[in-house]
């Protein structure tokens, strides 16, 4: 496995050698945080490490056999009835040594008139997006773990449609006695197989490193990301708007710089109940109206309720002034409640 994982990331280096950011490029709706406790954590984190299997749809390091049956169902509703849906699993095999895992995210951005350039109304359409994955996990040594995810994408918008190919690459290094984790993670690294309107588009390539530490004297632990590493300035503002409407960026080093962090908290109010507080300085940035009165924009919060054979999780996340989303979670021991999944 560790040739073949060599072997998939250098192919993924190459393939996202001249891939791009923000607007432009294609399948953004790969940003979404599809877990709650991802959006609980500021929507970017790669380095938390807990035994549930949502947060390894988005690092495949994060397999391991303490994951083995367990089955994710998450629910989101955004602005404009707008939804998303995924749903995640995973298996340990114990002769190989091996945690499989498979992740299905959909989102359904409902009916939408469709029209002519006039505005001349002519009908509906339904535009979705999903990606389905497959990935694998495995421990090396005795604090080491790496992992890959090969994705499936397809977007549809009416008369346009598009499919890619893609592929997430991470390695974890965890050190149970000290409580700390640390991971880098190369995500959407791939292709285009058909496209829009017979022109390109490159994936949202995103190279992030990540650490997190439970303190050992207190119901405390901390997480803290840098995402986009490969390219310094990440901010996506339109100059035109911002000139018309009189907004400024903060630009300079240390915005561009702070532009890349994303920090978490996770409180755990005993052993069952968990409460995580994030906050990323990009949304904040990007979706700031204004000088002023832009509230909680760029923070979030979570819950985690945790039983022997369920888990029950739930994320608010605040995208702009008076506009936040709730997102919600249900991870299931398949094992235990049913039976499945016990001699692999």
């Amino acid at each position: 496995m560790r040739t073949i994982l060599v072997i998939c990331f250098l192919f993924g280096l190459q393939a996202a050698h001249s891939q791009t950011l923000g607007g432009n490029a294609a399948y953004n709706f790969l940003k979404l945080p599809s877990s709650p406790l991802l959006t609980a954590a500021g929507g970017v984190n790669v380095s938390y490490r807990t035994d549930e299997v949502g947060l390894s749809a988005n690092n495949p390091s994060l397999l391991d056999q303490g994951l083995h049956s367990q089955l994710n169902l998450s629910f989101n509703s955004f602005l404009a009835g707008i939804k998303t849906y995924s749903l995640t699993g995973a298996l340990h095999h114990e002769a190989s040594g091996t945690t499989f895992g498979g992740h299905i995210y959909f989102v359904d951005y409902g009916s939408i008139p469709q029209t002519d350039a006039a505005g001349n109304r002519s009908g509906e359409f339904r535009p979705v997006d999903f990606s389905v994955q497959v990935s694998a996990g495995k421990k090396y040594l005795e604090n080491w773990s790496y992992g890959a995810s090969l994705k499936f994408l397809q977007s549809s918008y009416g008369q346009y449609r598009s499919a890619a190919i893609a592929m997430d690459v991470g390695v974890l290094y965890a050190d149970s006695s000290r409580q700390f984790t640390a991971s880098v993670l190369a995500k959407n690294m791939g292709v285009q197989l058909s496209t829009y309107a017979g022109s390109g588009e490159d994936l949202p390539f995103d190279l992030q490193l990540g650490v997190s530490k439970r303190l050992a004297n207190a119901p405390l632990g901390f997480s803290f990301t840098a995402q986009t590493l490969q390219r310094f300035d990440i901010l996506y503002s339109d100059p035109a708007f911002d000139e018309e409407n009189g907004f400024t960026r903060p630009d300079g080093f240390f915005p561009k710089l702070f532009n890349h962090f994303v920090i978490a908290t996770h409180v755990y109010l005993g052993r069952h109940l968990e409460a995580t507080a994030g906050y990323n300085h990009l949304r904040r940035t990007e979706l700031n109206v204004g000088a002023s009165g832009n509230g909680l924009n760029g923070f979030s919060m979570g819950l985690r309720l945790k039983f022997e054979k369920l888990q029950v999780l739930y994320a608010r996340s605040n995208y702009q002034r008076n506009i936040a989303f709730n997102q919600l979670g249900l991870t299931m021991q398949m094992n235990k409640l049913f039976g499945l999944g016990k001699d692999l």
